[in-house]
């Protein structure tokens, strides 16, 4: 399917997933058609574990350790590591992130592990944002809050 083809019901869907620095279309589809209803999660915390991004504690003795879980939606959490990636391709926000915990003492699995959380709480937030600027809008489409739309920029 052409670029274009998939960006056309993203954006007329009035999503600004897009915008998000790693979030194509088909990305930006995939987290539109298998989240639903957004508001269907109470915060960004079960939002994280229903995508597979909120760790699960790994400590043993003195050793605190977190690790990813394997549960969770694997699309979903495919879709944050595609973005993940690009981002650390890049100088991005998520680029500082990642190095931030690897300085920190962190392995690179940790960071990513923290990366794709924090990727997570973004696109909650943005998906929020947006649905909350679409039942703000009046019949006419046009929005009345334009201040919803710079929260998550992450991107």
């Amino acid at each position: 399917m052409p670029r274009r083809a998939k960006t056309v019901p993203v954006r007329t869907g009035g999503s600004t997933l897009m915008d998000l620095h790693g979030a194509g279309p088909s990305g930006a589809a995939r987290l539109l058609a298998d989240v639903g209803d957004i508001l269907r999660f109470a915060d960004r915390d079960r939002f994280a574990s229903w995508n597979g991004t909120a760790p699960l504690d790994a400590s043993s003795g003195d050793q605190k350790r977190h690790r990813l879980s394997r549960a969770g939606n694997r699309r979903i959490n495919r879709t944050l590591h595609i973005m993940a990636v690009v981002q650390l391709r890049n100088r991005t926000e998520g680029r500082a992130h990642f190095d931030a915990k690897k300085t920190a003492g962190k392995s690179s699995m940790e960071a990513m592990r923290a990366l794709k959380r924090r990727l997570s709480n973004v696109v909650y937030a943005r998906m929020v944002a947006d649905q909350k600027r679409r039942k703000a809008a009046d019949p006419g489409g046009h929005s009345q809050d334009a201040d919803v739309v710079g929260i998550g920029h992450f991107g």
